[in-house]
């Protein structure tokens, strides 16, 4: 059988699981079920499958190039990493996969899964996966539907006829219902929520995308015909796929054509859509309760409480979502929690950044935390890890006061370098041309206390990077 090649698709947002899950750092990249992220855990699950290769390829947007390829490297998975030039949903996205799999890969199996899915039987994934291989192997293309477990109007459903465990024709892809004919779907035993996981060979996908939607296919062949390498990084030519028609695999594939084939998988699965449905995954005390982080209950029932940087104490609880962060803290009734996008929508048109970012915000060379911000100063947590350096640059409208109170940098400031330990500081200048740089064998931990009248991540003006970011902010 041919080789089977893992496509982890991470460009989700999950604005239902805020204040956690952020534009800028969503659900997938956060450890939510397991002590593992999800990209992560997708990446792993996948490990044991026959024939598998020893890469995956994961298809994401810039904004999160950094933190997927630390995330991959801290589980030891090579993999190579497409940036989507723009978001135009999951049958450009599976184009592209598609497209860099023959030129690398050759006509393999392709297994498509979103990185933020939760599947608890790995063993039942595996089983599920050699039969839609061997379907796939054959010509077809393959979905998974996930055996209902009880009727749910947030899925889409699937209905195909009884496959005793193997592959059966789709007969019908089906919207969400309402709970009278999501009911009767279940009753039925005839219909499976779609999981939006998919198992073809690459050149079959490819053939069906280009007879049943043209434009994408002939906009994503030519995004990737203009390909550049950007270290371990793919950038498909941005012209090319602005082009490209926005559409999901369901639609613009799966529906219109008549190879589809269902594999039905029974395997503690979930998407994770909302805090509920991580609840709903969750360990329960005997009052179904789920405690994650420094909480204390009293007399509390089916209540979940996630508490990130603080204590939370709650009384008299029931069916309730707490959720605390180092900036924000959500409190939901567990039946409400799909209007949690809606708060998202309230704050992004505020012009809020908790939508975006979390206080503390990731880069390439490790972290900064915002301790406290006010007029005309702010004070960082930056925490530079060993081997890391910082973008050589200066700033129009802040000086900066740099304190290590743990391990030691290198600082660069004009024409001066020089070390620093700890309870050693520096002062920067504004204008002054600077980086940090580490090194050495431990993260070092710096104070930085910026002053000025602007205080805007866009001050900035990189003149060198390590990480391809020159002339940008982020």
């Amino acid at each position: 059988m041919s080789q089977l090649l893992p496509v982890i698709l991470s460009g989700g947002s999950g604005t239902r699981l805020w204040p956690t899950s952020r534009s800028m750092y969503p659900k997938q990249l956060l450890p939510l079920a397991s002590d593992a992220t999800m990209l992560q855990a997708t990446a792993l699950r996948v490990g044991g499958l026959p024939d598998v290769t020893d890469s995956c390829l994961v298809i994401c947007n810039e904004s999160h190039r950094f933190s997927v390829a630390e995330q991959l490297h801290e589980i030891d998975r090579p993999a190579q990493i497409i940036l989507e030039p723009e978001g135009r949903n999951t049958a450009p996205a599976i184009a592209l996969a598609a497209f860099d799999a023959l030129e690398n890969h050759g006509d393999c199996l392709l297994l498509v899964m979103p990185a933020d899915h939760v599947i608890d039987d790995t063993t039942a994934f595996a089983n599920a996966a050699g039969v839609a291989a061997e379907a796939a192997a054959e010509g077809h293309m393959v979905t998974f539907g996930i055996v209902p477990k009880q009727p749910e109007t947030g899925y889409g459903y699937i209905k195909a006829g009884a496959s005793n465990g193997q592959a059966a024709p789709v007969e019908a892809f089906v919207e969400k219902p309402d709970l009278a004919t999501a009911e009767s779907y279940v009753e039925s035993g005839d219909y499976f929520w779609n999981s939006g996981m998919f198992l073809f060979r690459a050149s079959t996908y490819l053939a069906e995308l280009e007879r049943c939607a043209p434009e994408i296919y002939a906009a994503c062949r030519a995004s990737m015909d203009g390909a550049a390498e950007d270290g371990e990084f793919l950038r498909p030519c941005e012209e090319a796929f602005r082009a490209c028609p926005s559409d999901s695999i369901d639609y613009a594939v799966m529906e219109k054509s008549d190879n589809v084939y269902m594999v039905p998988l029974d395997a503690g699965w979930s998407d994770v859509g909302s805090w509920s449905a991580l609840q709903d995954v969750s360990s329960k005390d005997t009052d179904a309760n789920h405690v994650r982080g420094d909480a204390v209950l009293h007399n509390c029932s089916g209540t979940f409480v996630q508490a990130e940087s603080r204590l939370v104490a709650g009384v008299g609880l029931k069916d309730l979502i707490v959720v605390e962060t180092k900036d924000s803290v959500l409190v939901a009734n567990r039946n409400d929690v799909q209007d949690v996008k809606n708060v998202v929508d309230d704050l992004r048109q505020r012009g809020r950044s908790e939508t975006e970012l979390h206080r503390e915000v990731f880069r390439p060379w490790g972290s900064y935390d915002s301790l406290e911000v006010a007029d005309n100063f702010q004070v960082k947590r930056l925490v530079i890890k060993p081997g890391a350096i910082l973008s050589l640059q200066k700033h129009a409208h802040r000086s900066e006061h740099w304190v290590v109170v743990s391990g030691k940098i290198r600082v660069t400031r004009n024409d001066e370098e020089f070390d620093l330990t700890e309870n050693q500081s520096t002062y920067v200048g504004v204008g002054d041309v600077h980086r940090i740089a580490n090194p050495f064998d431990v993260a070092a931990h710096v104070i930085e206390v910026q002053c000025g009248d602007y205080l805007g991540e866009d001050d900035i003006v990189r003149l060198e990077d390590n990480y391809g970011r020159k002339g940008t902010t982020t």
